[in-house]
């Protein structure tokens, strides 16, 4: 009998958003990729955000491809925090 891979990899998954539409996934990867994308993200000064359940769920798109309707929320909140986080409204977009 075989048995689950239980083994757990660290994801990342970088998020972009203009203001207009949904947010597009950009850029995503396991393990050593995930690791050089935070990285990317850090030396960059972009907000990193650890929730290994949504990087789960995000890695399963495309990159290019906007986040489902059933995520909007939860990647609203995330968006939310970095714009605070930078001290940024989402007027400063445009």
């Amino acid at each position: 009998m075989s048995r689950p891979d239980n083994t757990h990899h660290r994801l990342a998954v970088a998020l972009e958003y203009d203001g207009e539409g949904a947010p597009t996934v950009t850029a995503k990867g396991a393990d050593a990729l995930a690791e050089a994308i935070v990285a990317l993200a850090q030396n960059h000064d972009v907000p990193v955000h650890a929730d290994q359940t949504l990087a789960q769920l995000l890695s399963q798109l495309e990159v290019d491809e906007e986040i489902p309707e059933r995520l909007y929320r939860v990647v609203a909140e995330v968006i939310a925090f970095a714009y605070l986080i930078k001290g940024k409204t989402p007027g400063d977009l445009r």
